[in-house]
């Protein structure tokens, strides 16, 4: 009796064993990517097509402080999918709990960037997954090491066997955590369903009333924050301060007028982005919707599109609810995107 019993608890726990690694392999969406109506679908490079186990991987990846130096931080750390992968901080802390020197963006729709990091430096998703990495404030860590972390795990390397037909190297990393970001795509916003699905009653009368302003020469808020995804991906300066601490692309290009200037974010989810700005300066839309009535502060490269604008009180509150009709219920609550 006392010998059947330990054989059946053996068997129970290989029979636990065995899920667990089935549920690393299988369980992943139908469709990892579903693209919106109205919205292009994104580009995946050559080498790097989409399919369920390299998106698999990528998400696995995603979740795992094993990419930080002291295997305490992930990307979800600074990355959460109930905000649309933003964070709730000014400044993500790193290891150690280092501050980082910019506000975290959010990851909507960042298949559809054509270049990263505020002042654009980096050309593809793929070489984006390195900047965390190596930052000191934040990974600080070095990705020929994370390979290494993870060929001693035989579960990564069986996943990145099934993915890529190689065991985990910094291509492997790269590609398949590009590969996961690129399906963040958001489109299923109340103004989505009224602008792209012809639903007329998706937005009220104050936020269409804000929609008005957006779209309106009185406010060109369009002009920047324009397309599908509320943004031209251009580099601004909006007139937040006179003198700034972080170069913005000037720290590229060493161009005196590219100096405190940053790439125009996206709009999409920005009700849950808080807090706003490169240095996360601004906590409530409310704030952003002031600082650009009143004109912002004078500096050289400011865009002349942004002068006070003489809101009224009832303006304001529209062209906020109608920022706050961006955001993308299904996309926050999909349960594809939160780790398993």
């Amino acid at each position: 009796m006392k010998r059947y019993c330990i054989l059946s608890l053996v068997l129970a726990i290989a029979t636990i064993a065995c899920q667990k690694e089935v549920t690393d392999t299988l369980q992943t969406p139908e469709e990892p990517l579903v693209v919106p109506h109205g919205f292009p679908s994104p580009d995946f490079p050559e080498g790097n097509a989409l399919t369920t186990d390299r998106w698999a991987l990528g998400k696995k990846l995603f979740y795992d402080p094993v990419m930080s130096r002291d295997s305490t931080i992930s990307c979800a750390s600074c990355h959460f999918a109930n905000i649309a992968f933003s964070d709730t901080v000014a400044f993500s802390p790193g290891v150690g709990g280092l501050p980082g020197t910019r506000n975290a963006p959010t990851l909507t729709n960042i298949g559809y960037h054509p270049y990263f990091t505020r002042e654009g430096g980096v050309p593809t998703l793929e070489m984006q997954i390195l900047v965390p990495i190596q930052e000191h404030n934040e990974f600080d860590f070095n990705i020929v090491l994370i390979a290494e972390r993870l060929k001693h795990d035989t579960a990564y390397v069986r996943l990145s066997l099934e993915a890529y037909d190689r065991e985990p190297d910094a291509f492997v990393i790269t590609r398949s955590i590009a590969c996961f970001e690129r399906t963040m795509v958001s489109g299923e916003s109340r103004y989505d369903h009224y602008y792209f699905q012809g639903k007329k009653n998706a937005l009220n009368a104050v936020e269409k009333r804000g929609m008005d302003l957006f779209f309106s020469e009185r406010t060109n808020c369009s002009k920047c924050h324009s397309g599908f995804n509320f943004t031209n991906y251009a580099f601004e300066n909006n007139g937040l301060y006179t003198t700034y601490a972080d170069p913005g692309r000037f720290r590229l290009t060493e161009l005196e007028s590219d100096r405190a200037r940053f790439k125009v974010p996206t709009l999409r989810n920005v009700g849950l982005t808080a807090p706003y700005m490169h240095d996360g300066s601004l906590t409530t839309l409310d704030n952003v919707v002031e600082h650009y009535n009143s004109g912002g502060q004078m500096h050289p490269n400011k865009n002349m599109l942004v002068y006070p604008l003489g809101l009224s009180m009832a303006e304001k509150d529209a062209l906020v609810a109608f920022l706050n009709s961006l955001t993308d219920e299904a996309f926050i609550n999909n349960p594809k995107f939160r780790q398993n």
